[in-house]
């Protein structure tokens, strides 16, 4: 038995008709369309028989207790929770995944966007041409703005949205520095980038692309003294979680014209209509929308499938994120809101 419990997601932004098709091969499934949380009640009634789990339910061990058959669980919320007793899993051999892979493309390319905009003023050329107060043409609204080619340019995080990102940057013939502490420099290097410090990252790069999740060892960890390090008019990119940065010395840093700031994620979202934020000089601002593409959505069902058929063939989940043990626990990542097709 599949048990679906897909809520923030509504169902039908998850699965297409074909892979619901696949699905229902593949056992008895429970169909459940997200509008609200499934019930505690009937998961407890049904943990006996599940084999599967699609959604965010909370699996403390006395659930997973009472389901001895279970073998997958997909998180299609896209975020591995703390809701999970994943040493329990990791210990019964219970596979545990999220749907994450299917935004890196989409956010990999608005993140190189957001950075174009931020180093050639895009957004307020645009806005001072519908205002009718651009300066005069040519060079006047130029000064502050600087070319990506050449440039080095730094990434906080390599996971998906790196490695996605990563082949947008090679054509500008730049230096690419890489921090992250969970890959081993020789992985990093293995994949032409050079290992670099936090201090490094901002101290050299033109450019800095914060990527990262965040976890019990980051949060809040990047603020006024890294921003301090980069050359003036530099630009900060942010498109994973807010939580890995100082939102308030970002925004300082940016007021005060020392950086150019690009940010699609904030600690509060919606943010308030009065927040700072949306006054905030030498920024480009953008809605938590950087991977939030309709012709992405079924992708998420897919992969899920695909790696449900694997499991079920006695084989490991190849298409989505897995839970890792040593660094699943570490992840601090706040719920998605409920939204249609919010990552």
């Amino acid at each position: 038995m599949i048990l679906l419990d897909p809520h923030p997601r509504p169902l039908e932004l998850i699965f297409s008709a074909a892979d619901k098709r696949r699905l229902e091969a593949l056992g008895p499934v429970r169909w459940h369309d997200g509008a609200a949380p499934l019930a505690p009640e009937i998961v407890d009634a049904l943990l006996p028989e599940m084999v599967a789990l699609i959604g965010q339910t909370p699996l403390p061990k006395e659930r997973l207790d009472r389901a001895p058959q279970l073998k997958f669980i997909a998180n299609v919320e896209s975020n591995f929770l703390p809701n999970i007793d994943y040493a329990e899993c990791h210990r019964r051999n219970i596979h545990v995944i999220a749907t994450s892979p299917v935004f890196s493309q989409p956010v990999a390319e608005m993140a190189l966007g957001m950075a174009l905009g931020a180093a050639r003023g895009i957004p307020s050329a645009d806005a001072a041409m519908r205002a009718g107060t651009e300066s005069l043409y040519g060079v006047a609204d130029n000064f502050s703005c600087f070319l990506l080619q050449g440039k080095t340019m730094g990434l906080v995080g390599f996971g998906q949205i790196g490695r996605a990102l990563l082949p947008f940057l090679r054509p500008f013939q730049g230096r690419l520095l890489v921090h992250d502490p969970w890959i081993h420099p020789h992985g990093l290097v293995e994949n032409g980038v050079t290992p670099a410090s936090l201090e490094e990252i901002f101290e050299q790069c033109r450019v800095v692309f914060l990527l990262a999740a965040t976890t019990t060892d980051n949060r809040g960890a990047i603020g006024k003294k890294h921003f301090e390090r980069m050359a003036p008019g530099s630009v900060v990119v942010l498109v994973s979680r807010a939580g890995i940065v100082n939102y308030d010395e970002l925004l300082d840093a940016a007021a005060s014209g020392r950086i150019k700031a690009a940010i699609d994620v904030h600690p509060e979202e919606p943010i308030p209509k009065n927040h700072r934020a949306r006054a905030t000089p030498n920024t480009v601002l953008s809605a938590h929308r950087a991977g939030n593409l309709p012709e992405i959505w079924t992708e998420m069902g897919t992969r899920v499938v695909d790696d449900l058929e694997l499991v079920l063939r006695g084989l490991p989940p190849q298409r989505c994120q897995r839970a890792v043990l040593e660094t699943v626990s570490k992840y601090r990542s706040l719920p998605v809101k409920e939204m249609a097709g919010n990552r």
